[in-house]
Protein backbone atom coordinates (compact mmCIF):
# COMPACT_ATOMS: atom_id res chain seq x y z
CA UNK A 1 0.00 0.00 0.00
CA UNK A 2 0.99 3.38 -0.71
CA UNK A 3 2.77 5.44 2.30
CA UNK A 4 0.92 8.84 1.19
CA UNK A 5 -2.42 6.68 2.13
CA UNK A 6 -0.96 4.51 5.13
CA UNK A 7 0.17 7.84 6.99
CA UNK A 8 -3.62 9.69 7.20
CA UNK A 9 -5.16 6.53 8.40
CA UNK A 10 -2.42 6.36 11.25
CA UNK A 11 -3.26 9.98 11.97
CA UNK A 12 -6.85 9.20 12.45
CA UNK A 13 -6.03 6.30 14.65
CA UNK A 14 -3.67 8.29 16.88
CA UNK A 15 -6.54 11.37 17.12
CA UNK A 16 -9.38 8.69 17.58
CA UNK A 17 -6.84 6.69 20.58
CA UNK A 18 -6.36 10.17 22.17
CA UNK A 19 -10.41 10.66 22.15
CA UNK A 20 -10.73 7.77 23.82
CA UNK A 21 -8.06 8.90 26.36
CA UNK A 22 -10.44 12.00 27.68
CA UNK A 23 -13.72 10.46 26.96
CA UNK A 24 -15.84 12.11 29.89
CA UNK A 25 -17.46 10.10 31.96
CA UNK A 26 -21.03 11.13 31.18
CA UNK A 27 -20.68 9.92 27.85
CA UNK A 28 -19.53 6.40 29.33
CA UNK A 29 -22.07 6.30 31.27
CA UNK A 30 -24.93 6.97 29.15
CA UNK A 31 -23.61 3.96 26.52
CA UNK A 32 -23.96 2.06 29.43
CA UNK A 33 -27.23 2.42 29.51
CA UNK A 34 -29.61 5.75 30.96
CA UNK A 35 -33.41 4.81 32.71
CA UNK A 36 -36.09 7.03 33.79
CA UNK A 37 -35.27 5.61 37.02
CA UNK A 38 -31.86 6.94 37.13
CA UNK A 39 -33.06 10.12 35.98
CA UNK A 40 -34.90 10.37 38.93
CA UNK A 41 -32.62 9.46 41.71
CA UNK A 42 -30.21 12.00 39.54
CA UNK A 43 -32.66 14.62 39.75
CA UNK A 44 -33.12 14.41 43.99
CA UNK A 45 -29.43 14.22 43.96
CA UNK A 46 -28.91 17.43 41.62
CA UNK A 47 -31.88 19.41 43.36
CA UNK A 48 -29.96 18.65 47.09
CA UNK A 49 -26.28 19.79 45.45
CA UNK A 50 -28.13 22.72 44.41
CA UNK A 51 -29.92 23.69 47.59
CA UNK A 52 -26.39 23.29 49.59
CA UNK A 53 -24.81 25.59 46.82
CA UNK A 54 -27.22 28.21 46.75
CA UNK A 55 -25.80 30.08 49.75
CA UNK A 56 -22.34 29.02 49.84
CA UNK A 57 -21.53 29.92 46.44
CA UNK A 58 -22.73 33.35 47.41
CA UNK A 59 -21.07 33.31 51.03
CA UNK A 60 -17.78 32.29 49.12
CA UNK A 61 -18.23 35.58 47.05
CA UNK A 62 -19.06 37.91 49.45
CA UNK A 63 -15.97 36.29 51.56
CA UNK A 64 -13.92 36.71 48.49
CA UNK A 65 -15.11 40.49 48.82
CA UNK A 66 -16.92 40.46 45.37
CA UNK A 67 -20.52 40.09 44.15
CA UNK A 68 -22.46 37.57 45.68
CA UNK A 69 -24.05 36.56 42.00
CA UNK A 70 -20.76 35.82 40.91
CA UNK A 71 -20.44 32.59 42.92
CA UNK A 72 -23.89 31.39 41.39
CA UNK A 73 -22.82 32.22 38.24
CA UNK A 74 -19.48 29.90 38.80
CA UNK A 75 -21.39 26.89 40.10
CA UNK A 76 -23.79 27.35 37.22
CA UNK A 77 -20.97 27.65 34.37
CA UNK A 78 -18.24 25.70 35.89
CA UNK A 79 -20.25 23.09 37.65
CA UNK A 80 -22.41 22.22 34.51
CA UNK A 81 -19.09 21.73 32.41
CA UNK A 82 -17.32 19.75 35.09
CA UNK A 83 -19.47 17.16 35.32
CA UNK A 84 -20.00 17.44 30.83
CA UNK A 85 -16.57 16.96 30.64
CA UNK A 86 -14.90 15.44 33.62
CA UNK A 87 -13.48 12.28 34.50
CA UNK A 88 -15.27 11.27 37.95
CA UNK A 89 -19.14 9.39 37.53
CA UNK A 90 -19.77 11.68 40.76
CA UNK A 91 -17.78 15.09 41.09
CA UNK A 92 -19.56 18.37 41.82
CA UNK A 93 -17.96 21.53 40.51
CA UNK A 94 -18.24 24.73 41.62
CA UNK A 95 -16.43 27.71 43.66
CA UNK A 96 -14.39 26.17 47.11
CA UNK A 97 -13.83 28.35 49.91
CA UNK A 98 -10.17 27.23 49.67
CA UNK A 99 -9.81 29.68 47.36
CA UNK A 100 -11.45 33.12 49.27
CA UNK A 101 -7.72 33.72 50.43
CA UNK A 102 -6.09 33.48 46.57
CA UNK A 103 -9.21 35.44 45.39
CA UNK A 104 -8.90 38.58 47.95
CA UNK A 105 -4.70 38.27 47.11
CA UNK A 106 -5.28 38.93 43.56
CA UNK A 107 -8.30 41.51 43.89
CA UNK A 108 -6.22 43.24 46.23
CA UNK A 109 -3.31 44.03 43.75
CA UNK A 110 -4.85 43.75 40.30
CA UNK A 111 -8.78 43.85 40.63
CA UNK A 112 -11.80 41.92 39.77
CA UNK A 113 -10.38 42.17 35.77
CA UNK A 114 -6.63 40.30 37.00
CA UNK A 115 -8.86 37.86 38.87
CA UNK A 116 -10.86 37.19 35.30
CA UNK A 117 -7.63 36.82 33.87
CA UNK A 118 -5.89 35.15 36.02
CA UNK A 119 -8.48 32.44 35.94
CA UNK A 120 -9.07 32.37 32.41
CA UNK A 121 -4.86 31.15 32.48
CA UNK A 122 -5.41 28.38 34.47
CA UNK A 123 -7.75 26.77 32.87
CA UNK A 124 -5.27 26.76 29.72
CA UNK A 125 -2.55 26.01 31.69
CA UNK A 126 -5.06 22.83 33.40
CA UNK A 127 -5.99 22.20 29.90
CA UNK A 128 -2.06 22.03 28.52
CA UNK A 129 -1.46 19.60 31.86
CA UNK A 130 -4.10 17.58 30.92
CA UNK A 131 -3.09 16.33 27.24
CA UNK A 132 0.64 16.74 28.80
CA UNK A 133 -0.97 13.63 30.98
CA UNK A 134 0.18 15.70 33.95
CA UNK A 135 -3.11 14.82 36.16
CA UNK A 136 -1.46 11.88 37.55
CA UNK A 137 1.68 13.54 39.21
CA UNK A 138 -0.66 15.30 41.54
CA UNK A 139 -0.59 12.75 43.69
CA UNK A 140 3.26 13.11 44.60
CA UNK A 141 2.33 16.52 46.09
CA UNK A 142 3.36 15.66 50.02
CA UNK A 143 0.84 15.29 52.20
CA UNK A 144 2.14 17.48 54.78
CA UNK A 145 2.25 20.49 52.08
CA UNK A 146 -1.58 19.53 51.68
CA UNK A 147 -2.65 19.64 55.46
CA UNK A 148 -0.56 22.72 55.93
CA UNK A 149 -1.76 24.91 53.23
CA UNK A 150 -5.78 23.71 53.74
CA UNK A 151 -5.14 24.31 57.68
CA UNK A 152 -4.08 27.82 56.81
CA UNK A 153 -6.21 28.47 54.40
CA UNK A 154 -8.81 27.38 56.80
CA UNK A 155 -7.47 29.96 59.51
CA UNK A 156 -7.46 32.63 56.93
CA UNK A 157 -11.26 31.81 56.22
CA UNK A 158 -11.97 32.02 59.78
CA UNK A 159 -10.09 35.56 60.34
CA UNK A 160 -11.67 36.59 57.10
CA UNK A 161 -15.53 36.18 58.27
CA UNK A 162 -14.85 38.28 61.98
CA UNK A 163 -15.70 41.63 60.29
CA UNK A 164 -19.47 40.61 59.48
CA UNK A 165 -19.66 37.99 61.99
CA UNK A 166 -19.42 41.07 64.40
CA UNK A 167 -21.11 43.55 62.15
CA UNK A 168 -17.82 46.14 62.13
CA UNK A 169 -18.13 48.92 59.94
CA UNK A 170 -14.77 49.85 58.26
CA UNK A 171 -12.10 48.78 55.76
CA UNK A 172 -10.04 45.92 56.61
CA UNK A 173 -6.92 44.92 54.41
CA UNK A 174 -6.18 41.60 53.17
CA UNK A 175 -3.00 41.04 54.69
CA UNK A 176 -2.94 39.10 58.28
CA UNK A 177 -0.88 41.38 60.37
CA UNK A 178 -2.65 44.40 58.80
CA UNK A 179 -6.20 42.70 58.90
CA UNK A 180 -5.57 42.12 62.68
CA UNK A 181 -4.92 45.26 63.30
CA UNK A 182 -7.80 46.94 61.26
CA UNK A 183 -10.11 44.34 63.09
CA UNK A 184 -9.04 45.17 66.56
CA UNK A 185 -9.18 49.07 65.94
CA UNK A 186 -12.85 48.77 64.85
CA UNK A 187 -13.65 47.30 67.42
CA UNK A 188 -15.38 50.19 68.70
CA UNK A 189 -18.27 49.62 66.05
CA UNK A 190 -19.61 46.28 67.15
CA UNK A 191 -23.05 45.31 66.14
CA UNK A 192 -24.85 42.95 69.11
CA UNK A 193 -27.60 42.13 66.70
CA UNK A 194 -25.28 40.97 63.75
CA UNK A 195 -23.38 38.58 66.16
CA UNK A 196 -26.15 37.70 67.68
CA UNK A 197 -27.72 36.78 64.19
CA UNK A 198 -24.54 35.17 63.18
CA UNK A 199 -24.18 32.58 66.48
CA UNK A 200 -27.38 31.85 65.89
CA UNK A 201 -26.95 30.70 62.49
CA UNK A 202 -23.79 28.82 63.14
CA UNK A 203 -25.58 26.63 66.15
CA UNK A 204 -28.52 25.96 63.62
CA UNK A 205 -26.03 24.71 61.32
CA UNK A 206 -24.45 22.20 63.54
CA UNK A 207 -27.48 21.12 65.57
CA UNK A 208 -29.13 20.43 62.49
CA UNK A 209 -25.88 18.63 60.89
CA UNK A 210 -26.10 16.19 64.53
CA UNK A 211 -29.96 15.73 64.58
CA UNK A 212 -31.23 16.25 60.90
CA UNK A 213 -28.26 15.52 59.07
CA UNK A 214 -30.60 14.79 55.88
CA UNK A 215 -32.55 18.22 55.91
CA UNK A 216 -30.63 21.08 54.02
CA UNK A 217 -29.39 22.87 56.91
CA UNK A 218 -27.54 25.52 55.59
CA UNK A 219 -30.59 26.57 53.49
CA UNK A 220 -32.40 26.19 56.92
CA UNK A 221 -30.60 28.29 58.80
CA UNK A 222 -29.88 31.09 56.84
CA UNK A 223 -33.33 31.39 55.40
CA UNK A 224 -34.20 31.33 58.93
CA UNK A 225 -32.30 33.80 60.25
CA UNK A 226 -32.41 36.07 57.51
CA UNK A 227 -35.81 36.12 58.13
CA UNK A 228 -35.98 36.69 61.60
CA UNK A 229 -33.70 39.88 60.82
CA UNK A 230 -36.49 41.25 58.14
CA UNK A 231 -39.48 40.59 60.91
CA UNK A 232 -37.99 42.11 64.09
CA UNK A 233 -36.28 44.95 61.51
CA UNK A 234 -32.82 44.27 63.29
CA UNK A 235 -29.87 46.92 62.00
CA UNK A 236 -28.30 43.74 60.10
CA UNK A 237 -26.27 44.18 56.96
CA UNK A 238 -27.90 42.15 54.12
CA UNK A 239 -27.00 41.44 50.94
CA UNK A 240 -29.23 43.92 49.63
CA UNK A 241 -28.02 46.94 51.91
CA UNK A 242 -24.13 45.91 50.37
CA UNK A 243 -24.64 44.87 47.02
CA UNK A 244 -28.54 46.45 45.79
CA UNK A 245 -29.29 42.62 45.35
CA UNK A 246 -28.20 40.38 42.69
CA UNK A 247 -28.21 39.29 38.75
CA UNK A 248 -31.00 37.28 37.62
CA UNK A 249 -29.71 36.56 34.57
CA UNK A 250 -25.87 35.19 33.01
CA UNK A 251 -24.66 38.32 31.48
CA UNK A 252 -23.38 38.23 28.32
CA UNK A 253 -19.75 36.30 27.45
CA UNK A 254 -16.87 38.66 27.16
CA UNK A 255 -12.90 37.93 26.86
CA UNK A 256 -11.11 38.97 29.75
CA UNK A 257 -8.43 41.59 29.67
CA UNK A 258 -5.36 39.53 27.81
CA UNK A 259 -3.15 42.65 27.59
CA UNK A 260 0.95 41.52 28.05
CA UNK A 261 0.66 43.70 30.67
CA UNK A 262 -1.76 41.68 32.90
CA UNK A 263 -0.34 38.87 31.36
CA UNK A 264 2.85 39.28 32.74
CA UNK A 265 1.23 41.04 36.87
CA UNK A 266 -1.10 37.78 36.87
CA UNK A 267 0.88 34.55 35.53
CA UNK A 268 2.60 33.69 39.13
CA UNK A 269 -1.06 34.38 40.20
CA UNK A 270 -2.75 31.77 37.68
CA UNK A 271 -0.13 28.96 38.68
CA UNK A 272 -1.21 28.95 41.93
CA UNK A 273 -4.82 29.06 40.83
CA UNK A 274 -4.32 25.93 38.20
CA UNK A 275 -1.89 24.21 41.02
CA UNK A 276 -4.61 24.65 43.95
CA UNK A 277 -7.57 24.01 41.50
CA UNK A 278 -5.44 20.48 40.11
CA UNK A 279 -5.30 18.80 43.81
CA UNK A 280 -8.37 19.85 45.38
CA UNK A 281 -10.35 18.45 42.25
CA UNK A 282 -8.41 15.02 42.36
CA UNK A 283 -8.09 15.25 46.31
CA UNK A 284 -12.01 15.00 45.86
CA UNK A 285 -12.30 12.44 43.15
CA UNK A 286 -10.14 10.06 44.94
CA UNK A 287 -12.57 10.51 48.04
CA UNK A 288 -15.49 9.53 46.05
CA UNK A 289 -13.97 6.65 44.51
CA UNK A 290 -13.26 5.71 47.97
CA UNK A 291 -16.75 6.12 49.05
CA UNK A 292 -18.38 4.51 46.17
CA UNK A 293 -15.68 2.19 44.45
CA UNK A 294 -15.77 3.71 41.37
CA UNK A 295 -12.30 4.74 39.41
CA UNK A 296 -12.02 8.02 38.08
CA UNK A 297 -9.17 9.21 34.87
CA UNK A 298 -7.52 11.98 36.10
CA UNK A 299 -6.37 13.80 33.18
CA UNK A 300 -9.90 13.86 31.99
CA UNK A 301 -10.68 15.36 35.36
CA UNK A 302 -7.99 18.05 34.89
CA UNK A 303 -9.28 18.63 31.21
CA UNK A 304 -12.50 19.53 32.67
CA UNK A 305 -11.14 21.80 35.04
CA UNK A 306 -9.59 23.53 32.49
CA UNK A 307 -12.30 23.78 30.18
CA UNK A 308 -14.62 25.01 33.12
CA UNK A 309 -11.81 27.32 34.28
CA UNK A 310 -11.46 28.92 31.09
CA UNK A 311 -15.21 29.56 30.29
CA UNK A 312 -16.09 30.83 33.61
CA UNK A 313 -14.44 34.16 33.72
CA UNK A 314 -15.89 34.67 30.60
CA UNK A 315 -19.19 34.87 32.36
CA UNK A 316 -17.48 36.89 35.05
CA UNK A 317 -17.20 33.46 37.64
CA UNK A 318 -14.87 32.67 40.25
CA UNK A 319 -12.52 29.82 39.96
CA UNK A 320 -13.81 26.51 40.34
CA UNK A 321 -12.47 23.12 40.96
CA UNK A 322 -14.29 20.09 42.33
CA UNK A 323 -15.48 20.28 45.88
CA UNK A 324 -15.61 17.44 48.20
CA UNK A 325 -18.78 18.68 50.40
CA UNK A 326 -20.78 19.13 47.82
CA UNK A 327 -19.39 15.19 46.20
CA UNK A 328 -20.28 13.66 48.91
CA UNK A 329 -23.80 15.23 49.37
CA UNK A 330 -24.84 14.06 46.16
CA UNK A 331 -23.38 10.50 46.79
CA UNK A 332 -25.28 10.21 50.23
CA UNK A 333 -28.45 11.42 48.07
CA UNK A 334 -27.92 9.00 45.20
CA UNK A 335 -26.52 10.38 42.45
CA UNK A 336 -26.14 8.01 40.02
CA UNK A 337 -23.86 9.68 37.35
CA UNK A 338 -22.72 12.64 35.99
CA UNK A 339 -26.21 14.16 35.21
CA UNK A 340 -26.90 14.68 38.39
CA UNK A 341 -24.09 17.80 38.26
CA UNK A 342 -25.54 18.88 34.65
CA UNK A 343 -29.14 18.83 36.66
CA UNK A 344 -27.51 21.18 40.12
CA UNK A 345 -26.37 23.86 37.56
CA UNK A 346 -30.03 24.05 35.91
CA UNK A 347 -31.51 23.90 39.53
CA UNK A 348 -29.35 26.91 40.79
CA UNK A 349 -29.55 28.98 37.39
CA UNK A 350 -33.51 28.35 37.73
CA UNK A 351 -33.10 29.63 41.44
CA UNK A 352 -31.30 32.74 40.46
CA UNK A 353 -33.63 33.67 37.98
CA UNK A 354 -37.00 32.59 40.02
CA UNK A 355 -35.74 33.65 43.63
CA UNK A 356 -33.41 36.19 43.20
CA UNK A 357 -35.06 39.62 44.17
CA UNK A 358 -35.50 37.62 47.58
CA UNK A 359 -31.22 36.74 47.78
CA UNK A 360 -31.25 40.30 48.67
CA UNK A 361 -32.71 39.63 52.50
CA UNK A 362 -30.22 37.73 53.26
CA UNK A 363 -28.24 38.75 56.07
CA UNK A 364 -24.60 38.60 55.65
CA UNK A 365 -23.77 37.48 59.63
CA UNK A 366 -25.79 34.46 58.39
CA UNK A 367 -23.34 33.82 55.12
CA UNK A 368 -20.69 34.61 57.36
CA UNK A 369 -21.69 31.83 59.94
CA UNK A 370 -21.54 29.17 56.58
CA UNK A 371 -17.87 30.28 55.60
CA UNK A 372 -16.73 29.38 59.51
CA UNK A 373 -18.54 25.98 59.56
CA UNK A 374 -16.44 25.67 56.42
CA UNK A 375 -13.42 26.82 57.58
CA UNK A 376 -13.31 25.48 60.73
CA UNK A 377 -13.66 21.82 58.63
CA UNK A 378 -10.41 22.95 56.52
CA UNK A 379 -8.62 23.58 59.95
CA UNK A 380 -9.44 20.17 61.23
CA UNK A 381 -7.72 20.76 64.23
CA UNK A 382 -7.82 17.29 65.22
CA UNK A 383 -6.10 16.20 62.44
CA UNK A 384 -3.40 18.71 62.80
CA UNK A 385 -2.78 18.15 66.40
CA UNK A 386 -2.46 14.39 65.43
CA UNK A 387 0.29 14.84 62.53
CA UNK A 388 2.16 17.06 64.85
CA UNK A 389 1.95 14.42 67.58
CA UNK A 390 3.02 11.73 65.41
CA UNK A 391 5.12 12.23 61.90
CA UNK A 392 8.18 12.51 61.90
CA UNK A 393 10.28 15.59 62.61
CA UNK A 394 10.96 16.52 58.85
CA UNK A 395 7.41 16.01 58.39
CA UNK A 396 5.87 18.25 60.89
CA UNK A 397 8.82 21.10 59.89
CA UNK A 398 7.29 21.30 56.43
CA UNK A 399 4.11 21.54 57.59
CA UNK A 400 4.62 24.19 60.12
CA UNK A 401 6.56 26.14 57.59
CA UNK A 402 3.74 26.03 54.71
CA UNK A 403 0.96 26.63 57.80
CA UNK A 404 2.85 29.79 58.98
CA UNK A 405 3.78 31.31 55.36
CA UNK A 406 -0.07 30.39 54.23
CA UNK A 407 -1.36 32.80 56.89
CA UNK A 408 1.52 35.49 57.08
CA UNK A 409 2.97 35.67 53.57
CA UNK A 410 0.88 34.06 50.42
CA UNK A 411 -0.66 30.79 49.40
CA UNK A 412 2.10 30.61 46.73
CA UNK A 413 5.20 31.10 48.51
CA UNK A 414 3.71 28.69 51.06
CA UNK A 415 3.10 25.74 48.16
CA UNK A 416 6.62 26.34 46.57
CA UNK A 417 9.09 26.94 49.62
CA UNK A 418 6.79 23.89 51.27
CA UNK A 419 7.07 21.73 48.22
CA UNK A 420 10.64 22.69 48.30
CA UNK A 421 11.19 22.05 51.58
CA UNK A 422 9.97 18.29 51.35
CA UNK A 423 11.81 17.08 48.28
CA UNK A 424 15.08 18.23 49.74
CA UNK A 425 14.52 16.32 53.43
CA UNK A 426 12.96 13.31 51.17
CA UNK A 427 16.46 13.59 49.01
CA UNK A 428 18.30 13.91 52.50
CA UNK A 429 16.11 10.91 54.26
CA UNK A 430 16.80 8.61 50.45
CA UNK A 431 20.61 9.73 50.91
CA UNK A 432 20.55 8.78 54.40
CA UNK A 433 18.93 5.18 53.73
CA UNK A 434 21.06 4.27 50.35
CA UNK A 435 23.01 1.27 51.33
CA UNK A 436 25.89 1.52 49.80
CA UNK A 437 28.98 -0.63 51.13
CA UNK A 438 32.22 -1.61 50.28
CA UNK A 439 34.23 -5.03 50.67
CA UNK A 440 37.80 -6.37 49.51
CA UNK A 441 39.86 -9.67 50.34
CA UNK A 442 40.30 -9.06 53.90
CA UNK A 443 36.42 -9.08 54.41
CA UNK A 444 34.52 -11.78 53.89
CA UNK A 445 31.48 -11.67 51.27
CA UNK A 446 27.94 -13.30 51.85
CA UNK A 447 28.57 -15.01 48.37
CA UNK A 448 32.42 -15.84 48.27
CA UNK A 449 35.58 -14.64 50.15
CA UNK A 450 37.25 -11.97 47.36
CA UNK A 451 39.96 -12.94 45.74
CA UNK A 452 43.16 -10.30 46.53
CA UNK A 453 43.40 -7.58 44.77
CA UNK A 454 38.87 -7.06 44.37
CA UNK A 455 37.27 -4.85 45.99
CA UNK A 456 33.11 -5.33 45.93
CA UNK A 457 30.59 -2.27 46.23
CA UNK A 458 27.17 -2.78 46.65
CA UNK A 459 24.78 -0.51 45.87
CA UNK A 460 21.03 -0.92 46.89
CA UNK A 461 18.10 1.71 46.42
CA UNK A 462 18.07 4.64 44.06
CA UNK A 463 21.25 5.70 42.58
CA UNK A 464 20.80 9.68 42.47
CA UNK A 465 21.74 13.11 42.94
CA UNK A 466 21.47 12.96 46.52
CA UNK A 467 24.13 10.43 46.52
CA UNK A 468 26.51 10.60 43.57
CA UNK A 469 28.98 12.39 45.87
CA UNK A 470 29.02 8.68 47.73
CA UNK A 471 30.18 7.23 43.94
CA UNK A 472 32.34 9.59 43.19
CA UNK A 473 34.52 8.98 46.58
CA UNK A 474 34.35 5.27 46.47
CA UNK A 475 37.96 4.96 45.87
CA UNK A 476 39.34 8.09 47.68
CA UNK A 477 40.46 6.14 50.40
CA UNK A 478 41.26 3.05 48.55
CA UNK A 479 45.74 1.60 49.07
CA UNK A 480 46.56 0.06 47.44
CA UNK A 481 44.74 0.61 44.38
CA UNK A 482 42.61 -2.36 43.91
CA UNK A 483 42.93 -4.38 40.23
CA UNK A 484 39.72 -5.19 39.46
CA UNK A 485 36.47 -3.61 41.01
CA UNK A 486 33.12 -4.80 41.34
CA UNK A 487 30.23 -3.04 40.99
CA UNK A 488 26.94 -4.86 42.50
CA UNK A 489 24.08 -2.80 40.82
CA UNK A 490 21.60 -5.69 41.24
CA UNK A 491 19.62 -4.06 43.98
CA UNK A 492 19.36 -0.96 42.41
CA UNK A 493 16.21 0.12 41.16
CA UNK A 494 16.78 3.98 39.94
CA UNK A 495 19.76 5.75 38.69
CA UNK A 496 19.26 9.10 37.29
CA UNK A 497 21.45 11.18 35.42
CA UNK A 498 23.72 12.22 38.15
CA UNK A 499 24.57 9.15 39.57
CA UNK A 500 25.65 7.82 35.72
CA UNK A 501 28.25 10.82 35.60
CA UNK A 502 29.51 9.88 38.78
CA UNK A 503 29.79 5.96 37.71
CA UNK A 504 31.41 7.30 34.14
CA UNK A 505 33.69 9.74 36.41
CA UNK A 506 34.51 6.64 38.69
CA UNK A 507 35.11 4.28 35.24
CA UNK A 508 37.70 6.79 33.93
CA UNK A 509 39.39 6.85 37.26
CA UNK A 510 40.07 3.27 36.76
CA UNK A 511 40.78 3.08 33.56
CA UNK A 512 43.80 5.53 34.52
CA UNK A 513 44.90 3.33 37.28
CA UNK A 514 44.79 0.21 35.14
CA UNK A 515 41.44 -1.02 37.20
CA UNK A 516 39.36 -3.39 35.86
CA UNK A 517 35.43 -2.99 36.36
CA UNK A 518 33.08 -5.83 36.15
CA UNK A 519 29.73 -4.83 37.12
CA UNK A 520 27.20 -7.28 38.36
CA UNK A 521 24.23 -5.72 35.83
CA UNK A 522 20.85 -3.77 37.60
CA UNK A 523 17.35 -4.76 35.42
CA UNK A 524 14.52 -2.49 34.47
CA UNK A 525 15.31 1.48 34.45
CA UNK A 526 18.95 1.07 35.40
CA UNK A 527 19.64 -1.14 32.32
CA UNK A 528 17.92 0.91 30.21
CA UNK A 529 19.84 3.73 31.32
CA UNK A 530 23.30 2.38 30.82
CA UNK A 531 22.31 0.95 27.28
CA UNK A 532 21.63 4.73 26.49
CA UNK A 533 25.02 6.03 27.92
CA UNK A 534 27.00 3.09 26.35
CA UNK A 535 28.79 3.42 29.58
CA UNK A 536 29.67 -0.33 29.44
CA UNK A 537 31.01 -0.64 25.86
CA UNK A 538 32.99 2.71 26.11
CA UNK A 539 34.60 1.80 29.42
CA UNK A 540 35.14 -2.04 28.85
CA UNK A 541 33.24 -2.94 31.45
CA UNK A 542 32.80 -6.45 32.23
CA UNK A 543 29.05 -7.46 32.15
CA UNK A 544 27.46 -10.43 34.67
CA UNK A 545 24.19 -11.43 35.09
CA UNK A 546 24.56 -12.15 39.10
CA UNK A 547 26.75 -11.10 42.31
CA UNK A 548 27.98 -14.48 42.01
CA UNK A 549 29.10 -14.52 38.32
CA UNK A 550 30.91 -11.25 38.76
CA UNK A 551 32.87 -12.53 41.32
CA UNK A 552 34.24 -15.50 39.38
CA UNK A 553 34.89 -13.43 36.82
CA UNK A 554 36.86 -11.20 38.70
CA UNK A 555 38.72 -14.06 39.80
CA UNK A 556 40.13 -14.84 36.63
CA UNK A 557 40.80 -11.12 35.66
CA UNK A 558 43.06 -10.85 39.12
CA UNK A 559 44.17 -14.21 38.23
CA UNK A 560 45.34 -12.56 34.95
CA UNK A 561 43.54 -15.06 33.07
Amino acid sequence: MDETAIRPARQRNDVAAIARGFTPKLIITLREGYSFGRLGQDAVAGLTVAILALPLSMAIAIGAGLPPETGLITTIVAGFLISALGGSRHQIGGPAAAFIVVIVGIVDKHGQAGLLTATFLAGLLLIIAAFLKLGTYVKYVPGPVILGFTSGVGALVMLGQIKDMLGLRGVVPADTAHRIAALWNLKGTFNPSAFAVGIATLAMIILLKRFAPRWPGLLIAVVGASAAVALLGLPVETIGSRFGGIGISLPTPRLPDLSWHMFEAVVPSALTLAFLIGVESLLSAVAADTITGCRHHSNTEILAQGVANAASPLFGGLPATGVLARTATNISAGGQTPVSGLLHAVFVLIAMVALGPLAAHMALPCLAAVLLNVAWRLLDVGELWSFLRRAPRDDVVVLLATLLLTIFISLDVAIAVGVAMASLLFVHRMADGNDATASDASSTDALDTLPKGVRLFRFSGPLFYGVSDNISLALADAEPWPSVVILDLVDVQLIDATAMAALEELAGLCAKRGTRIVMASPKGQPHRAFAAYGTVRQHAIVAAQSRQEAIEKARLLAAGQ
